[in-house]
């Protein structure tokens, strides 16, 4: 059985006599860290904005304003990334991610409610799985595991290689040999997925699902990400979980469970419109955010992708830029997909060549070249050999 921990309340819980209307901020990646000074601000619409700071003990203080679904949290502290979540926050547990520098990292954190105590992060790769009893793997690592609510519990992908696929997912380990139980989806479990500076995604649990393992997302071998959001069942704990999540990643492609109504397509589109009016009034951040909300609403929407792509470049947010020009490939479709792709793939090749990393430059300028013909790129691909010395 996993390892218990004989000790007191953990930082990770709120402190006995929490007033109404306080939440607390830990380290995504430093056990029972609790983070001081981070300025947090409530938003809602119609209403001016409320912001306090976390104390000492990283807890903060909102007391007078209307903690509803209406209400926007957003948590910032210089070096780590700002956190954006919907209320209701009152007791809850945030946990800020430092900002990554490599191009190729990520980092996945998984925070719930008070029950069930204890779930699980998995990551697996090909001869690779890391959770609580493998904590190391080539290039990523589990920085937190949390065993008696709330989390944080976080895994860290330094680098990721090229060419292969990765596999995140929760297990309930609280019920671990229960696999019709319902505690994982009732459990509010959040899992927030950091790429370089940046929050760019955000998962939440599904109430009426059922069993004790939940598969989060996958990463492809061009590095696109793919939304699973499907819940399965063991009964034989860790085992059962390491054993779906092979065969998963044996399989050809991700299928996915998530389903997106035509409402939220029609809102995602409203969110994008909104998203492209706010870049060209160069409000960046602002874009930024819209077109996030609107992926997070309709994760395939390829023109987000696109959009928000563009916009991390112009915010010099190179590791984000990478990843929404990879799934603004994955997505292009229709009269205008090669020309999407080559774009995608020019600005990928930019973000490599600022980092010198010549080789990659190169594919991503001759990717661009065979979608579409352009100037630009051979121009590219020229430049990259010269470095090479080809």
């Amino acid at each position: 059985m996993k390892r218990f921990i004989a000790t007191t309340l953990l930082c990770s819980l709120l402190p006995l006599g929490l007033m109404a209307e306080q939440i607390q901020i830990l380290s995504a990646v430093k056990k029972d860290k609790t983070i001081s000074g981070a300025e947090v601000i409530l938003q809602k619409a119609g209403e001016s904005s409320k912001v306090s700071h976390s104390k000492s003990n990283g807890i903060a203080n909102y007391t007078g304003f209307s903690d509803t679904k209406e209400t926007t949290l957003i948590i910032k502290k210089e070096g780590y990334s700002t956190l954006v979540a919907q209320c209701p926050c009152d007791g809850l547990t945030y946990a800020l991610s430092p900002n990554m520098k490599n191009l190729d990292g990520m980092r996945a954190v998984l925070t719930w409610g008070k029950n069930p105590l204890d779930l699980d992060s998995h990551l697996a790769y090909p001869s690779n799985h890391i959770f609580f009893k493998e904590k190391e793997g080539d290039k990523a690592h589990l920085d937190v595991d949390d065993i008696d609510s709330y989390g944080p519990e976080t895994i860290t992908i330094l680098k990721k290689k090229q060419g292969q696929k990765y596999l995140y997912a929760v297990h309930n380990y609280s019920q671990g040999e229960s696999a019709s139980s319902k505690g994982l989806g009732l459990s509010g479990a959040t899992v927030r997925v950091y790429i370089g500076q940046t929050l760019v995604r955000t998962y939440k649990a599904t109430p009426q699902k059922i069993g004790n393992i939940w598969v989060v997302f996958g990463i492809d071998e061009n590095g696109a990400f793919k939304d699973i959001n499907s819940y399965l069942g063991t009964k034989t704990s860790s085992d059962g979980v390491k054993k779906i999540m092979r065969e998963i990643l044996s399989s050809n492609s991700f299928s996915s469970d998530n389903i997106v109504t035509a409402s939220q397509k029609i809102q995602a589109k409203e969110l994008n419109r909104k998203g492209e009016k706010a870049y060209h009034n160069k409000e960046l951040e602002s874009a930024m955010y819209l077109f996030q909300d609107a992926i997070n609403l309709y994760p395939e929407y390829g023109q987000a992708y696109s959009n928000l792509g563009l916009t991390f470049q112009k915010l010099h947010r190179d590791a984000e830029a990478l990843w929404a020009n990879r799934k603004a490939i994955e997505r292009a479709s229709g009269a205008r997909a090669k020309t999407v792709k080559a774009s995608s793939y020019y600005n990928i090749a930019k973000v490599y060549e600022s980092q010198n990393r010549w080789e990659d430059a190169l594919t991503n300028y001759e990717n661009a070249l065979s979608n579409r013909e352009h100037s630009a790129y051979h121009k590219g691909i020229k430049r990259m050999k010269k470095k090479l010395g080809l």
